[in-house]
């Protein structure tokens, strides 16, 4: 498979988890990422530019000592994504509540320095962000429409609520980081899929879920 067929079969999974699907406030930092509005008000991010962000930031992890690099998340349908994110990868993470000082004091037991930190959500995970900034870590961000982004360095523009869009997202990093170290051909299949990846619920939320989910117009429209 070529690099730009490869780079189309990956934007099919990229269309088909909602990952592009944004919400209805668009910042002014991540308004190079939008293509456009549904008519409900949803803004629609790029997904080449989603695929391309992945690409950049695979390159950035793999220049550090991937034991460094920090992934953090306070969102938890980003709990089963980061697990297997940092499985696959060697990465470290750090789920729920972030600590405060953990990159900033020394004296604290839980004390870290990472190289890089990785976050699901510049909003959730601002801790984070705040004291990796501070102690002058570049950090590395999946971000939705509506995020502040003024404090991270590389920006990957994805849509970070949804359970299958996150799942997708650290799944086709951890894809990507494995493929440019030479680890993973193109046409080769990864340990785990997609689906092991995402966050399982139970059959009470998922129908909660589904209530939530748009119609099959609204999908359509988003297409």
């Amino acid at each position: 498979m070529s690099k730009q067929e490869d780079f189309e079969h990956m934007e099919k999974y990229v269309l088909s988890t909602g990952i592009r699907v944004g919400t209805q406030v668009k910042t002014k930092f991540m308004t190079p990422f939008v293509t456009k509005a549904t008519n409900e008000g949803l803004y629609i991010i790029d997904s080449k530019k989603t695929l391309s962000r992945i690409q950049t930031a695979a390159k950035f992890i793999n220049r550090a000592d991937i034991t460094k690099i920090l992934v953090c998340s306070g969102r938890e349908y980003a709990s089963t994504p980061v697990e297997k994110f940092c499985e696959v990868t060697g990465a470290t993470p750090m789920l729920g509540r972030f600590m405060p000082g953990t990159l900033t004091n020394p004296s604290l037991p839980y004390y870290r320095e990472p190289e890089l930190v990785f976050i699901s959500d510049p909003q959730v995970d601002e801790q984070a962000v705040v004291e990796a900034t501070n102690a002058g870590i570049p950090v590395i961000g999946i971000s939705n429409t509506d995020n502040v982004t003024s404090k991270v360095d590389l920006v990957i523009p994805a849509n970070n609520r949804g359970r299958k869009s996150l799942a997708a997202t650290y799944w086709l990093l951890a894809r990507e980081i494995l493929m440019q170290k030479g680890k993973l051909k193109n046409a080769d299949s990864m340990k785990y899929q997609i689906d092991d990846f995402e966050t399982k619920i139970t059959e009470e939320e998922l129908e909660e879920e589904t209530e939530r989910m748009p119609t099959p117009r609204m999908r359509t429209q988003r297409q």
